[in-house]
């Protein structure tokens, strides 16, 4: 993987990106010369139209990523890769419609966004018909040894036979740590020189997956592997690369103190954000009023009680805060206003409400909270006081989350469906740790774009 601005991108990723910007490109300049062909007029040089052709591959490229082009899915089915093409180009257009009546001077004309839109769409599918499974074979995959034979290195096992895994495994070795999970590990007394076996298997990064360390860490094994210019990585860095989010199973908090994260150079970054949200915030408001109008009188024609309500919820630092929402439930959804877990197909919510929740129309209100500096667009989920204190007595790191302002959106959010279970919690803080540790706008600008995905295809909204 590739890590920009302290986020991880496949290699697969980011090399058919490039191509893809490529296509897009070409795909661009090609409808622009077949216009101008067709009324036989004169072609300017190329190089008088390099910003409507960037602004053209930029803004469908960026469509691209948000709704999910460079995903798993899309790069293991060609069906579902033309089905998201087909989809990010269409709103890429209406977004370049926008932007051309922003900033006319980066206009197509209409037959030529048209010719381009044909073109982008033929040439990107025939990039993903002549690279087929190529870009998932073992050329674009990093060649693993793991040092451990246990549960540890079972779980790596697992990860590499996912779909998507940007890495195989070259092999174990049995460092005598326990008895062994993984029973093709080679153990370690067979091996008569390790950092040469290591270059035998042309492993390009070891994993120490061990399952003691204490007093046990084979320092000369490392150090001499080290030397030979193969990387070494301790099993829970490699986690937080390979899945996007910091595993609690394998954590520390000697990990958590000393490993590369929540640095404290954001004052400018922050800074930015909270502009970003001010500004983002008001046109939203201005915009949606109407349509949260409307809904709220819908609303309170479906069923008793008001259209808006208050919840408790905590932010930065544990503070509390009220959260604005439409309400989607019944007014007697909960009891004595005792806190209960929304559950799938909940029988508490009213039509209009399952409707405003798949189309995350309820959440519009909370641009107030936005504006106002309690909430964050990109953020974990703030969560409601007595589900916190419960949670923090069960999950370990809990009260981490809240050292970034809570967020509508985040990569808890874009990346595993609602939870809805203490499990489902645990599973949402990592992903929210990995956010809280690895911030940086690059990454609000990827949860930002991914957020359409989840809106156009909402799975697991409750």
């Amino acid at each position: 993987m590739v890590r920009l601005f302290k986020h991880y991108v496949p290699h697969t990723v980011l090399l058919l990106g490039v191509i893809d910007l490529a296509v897009l490109l070409i795909a661009g300049e090609a409808a622009w010369i077949l216009r101008f062909w067709q009324i036989d007029g004169e072609i300017d040089p190329s190089a008088s139209r390099i910003p409507q052709m960037i602004t053209f591959a930029v803004t469908l490229q960026l469509a691209m990523v948000g709704v999910g082009v460079y995903g798993v899915e899309s790069l293991q089915s060609m069906r579902f890769a033309v089905a998201r093409l087909v989809v990010s180009i269409s709103l890429g257009v209406l977004l370049l419609s926008l932007v051309f009546f922003l900033l006319p001077a980066f206009a197509f004309w209409r037959s030529n966004l048209l010719y381009a839109m044909a073109f982008a769409l033929g040439g990107l599918t025939l990039v993903r018909v002549m690279l087929g499974h190529t870009l998932d074979g073992e050329a674009f995959k990093r060649r693993v040894l793991i040092l451990g034979a246990g549960p540890r290195a079972a779980r790596v096992e697992e990860l590499a036979r996912r779909n998507g895994a940007s890495f195989c495994v070259a092999g174990y070795v049995s460092m005598n740590d326990g008895p062994p999970a993984v029973l093709r590990a080679v153990n370690r007394a067979d091996i008569a020189n390790l950092s040469a076996h290591v270059v035998k298997l042309k492993a390009s990064e070891v994993v120490l997956a061990i399952e003691e360390r204490r007093n046990a860490l084979p320092l000369n094994d490392l150090l001499r592997i080290k030397t030979t210019g193969v990387h070494v990585n301790d099993l829970s860095s490699f986690l937080e690369r390979e899945t996007g989010r910091v595993d609690l199973d394998s954590l520390n908090p000697s990990w958590l103190i000393f490993s590369d994260g929540f640095s404290a150079g954001r004052r400018l970054s922050s800074a930015g954000k909270r502009l970003f949200d001010i500004i983002v915030s008001a046109i939203i408001l201005a915009l949606t009023g109407p349509v949260i109008l409307l809904t709220a009188l819908l609303v309170k024609l479906e069923s008793k009680g008001p259209a808006f309500f208050r919840q408790r919820r905590v932010g930065l630092y544990g503070q509390h805060f009220d959260i604005l929402k439409l309400r989607s439930m019944r007014e007697d959804a909960e009891v004595g206003g005792v806190a209960v877990w929304a559950q799938k197909d909940d029988p508490r919510v009213t039509r209009i409400g399952s409707v405003i929740r798949k189309l995350r129309i309820d959440e519009l209100p909370q641009a107030w909270s936005v504006l106002k500096g309690e909430m964050s667009f990109v953020g974990p989920r703030p969560e409601r006081p007595q589900f916190v204190a419960d949670l923090e007595a069960r999950l370990p790191y809990y009260a981490e989350r809240h050292m970034v302002k809570p967020g509508i959106t985040g990569w808890a959010q874009i990346n595993y469906p609602y939870g809805a279970s203490t499990e489902d919690a645990r599973h949402k803080l990592e992903y929210d740790l990995y956010y809280a540790k690895n911030y940086t706008p690059f990454l609000d600008l990827l949860i930002l774009l991914q957020t359409v995905r989840v809106v156009l295809w909402p799975e697991g909204a409750r």
